[in-house]
């Protein structure tokens, strides 16, 4: 089986302290199928930033074209801004490579308490696609009389038929496979009548080829209440870029921590590298300390396997999160405990190790 080439950004902040857990519990998961990743390395972020004005050279794209998936640890530093950070790295990497799914599971997993009183286990169990490339950040618009007092800025929307019609195709064939077939719409096309009334025609029409789905569309300050009240009701999530990113990461703090929020940037018709990375940030407030959870990027190098078509390797590693989680192996203080992202990542090598079996199946993928 052909090794996969995959570009390694460690990034900035904690970045490269949880990629490394994941690579090294990459390699084992794959030696169980007789490969071995082909990995390249690049010291594109903040660092390089401040080196040359620039957070990656100006062919970094054309650079990346040759993988097969990109795997990414963190973008963002204290001393610039976020808008610099992302734009200069994180975003025109989706755009270029159309990668307009971002993928982003959120389990209750036994062993992890949720904030909320009373989920058992599994109870919560939903995966949000969250429109990737377009919408509220497609960073179209610009400032007029800056200085001055009548200092003006224009920020735009973009939402096409094309763009909405394919994201929430892509959920509703999820939403199909799954054994709830069951998929909610956030919008807020009572406030916003061109943009979400659009997106809401095209959710209409698309659920008319999915007679199977149940569905239903919530106005974001709805859904954002009914995450919290009733999380176990949601199955399958299909928002825009703003609203998908806001409530992954209240889906992530409600199945207890944003160290085990993961994603994937994902181009189904894969005619170009996809990138996975954790959720949760570069996290200057504890870089350095050695206490960063890795499971989140243990969880996203799980989904890059999955779409590289390895979905043994995929389902050992998010068998060996379950089991460390499960059976009450080392936390880090993200989730109430005492142990350090070495200790926690020796874990995850160990139940690698100990597996006898193909592992779960990862869920929502």
């Amino acid at each position: 089986m052909k090794a996969p080439r995959i570009a390694v950004i460690p990034g900035d902040g904690i970045g490269p302290e949880v990629t490394t857990a994941a690579q090294r519990a990459t390699e084992m998961a794959l030696a169980q199928e007789g490969v071995a990743p082909d990995w390249t390395e690049f010291a594109w972020g903040s660092d390089h930033y401040f080196a040359t004005g620039r957070m990656a050279p100006a062919d970094y794209l054309d650079t990346l074209a040759g993988f097969d998936a990109i795997l990414l640890g963190a973008v963002g530093h204290p001393q610039i801004q976020d808008h610099v950070t992302l734009n200069g790295l994180l975003l025109p990497i989706r755009r270029r490579f159309d990668q307009f799914v971002c993928l982003r599971p959120a389990r209750l997993y036994a062993g992890v308490p949720s904030p909320l009183k009373d989920k058992p286990a599994g109870s919560i169990d939903l995966v949000v696609y969250r429109e990737n490339t377009e919408g509220e950040y497609a960073n179209i618009g610009g400032r007029l009389y800056s200085g001055f007092p009548e200092e003006s800025a224009i920020q735009t929307s973009v939402f096409t038929r094309r763009g909405c019609e394919r994201i929430i195709r892509e959920a509703f064939l999820a939403a199909d496979q799954r054994p709830r077939r069951r998929l909610a719409s956030i919008t807020k096309s009572n406030a916003q009548g061109f943009g979400m009334v659009l997106w809401d025609e095209c959710f209409a029409r698309v659920a008319a080829e999915f007679p199977r789905v149940q569905t239903e569309s919530l106005l974001i300050d709805r859904a954002v209440m009914e995450f919290v009240r009733r999380p176990e009701s949601f199955d399958v999530v299909v928002a825009s870029n703003l609203f998908g990113d806001i409530l992954t990461d209240l889906a992530a703090i409600v199945v207890g921590s944003m160290g085990l929020a993961a994603s994937g940037n994902i181009d189904p018709t894969r005619r170009g590298p996809s990138m996975f990375e954790p959720v949760h940030g570069s996290a200057p407030d504890i870089t350095g300390r050695g206490i960063a959870n890795p499971l989140a990027a243990i969880l996203s190098a799980a989904m890059m396997l999955e779409h590289l078509r390895f979905p043994a390797a995929a389902a050992a590693l998010h068998s060996a999160v379950a089991t460390v989680l499960e059976q009450r192996g080392p936390k880090t203080p993200d989730l109430g405990g005492e142990a350090t992202t070495s200790e926690v990542a020796q874990a995850v090598y160990a139940a690698l190790k100990s597996s006898t079996g193909p592992g779960r199946r990862p869920t929502g993928l």
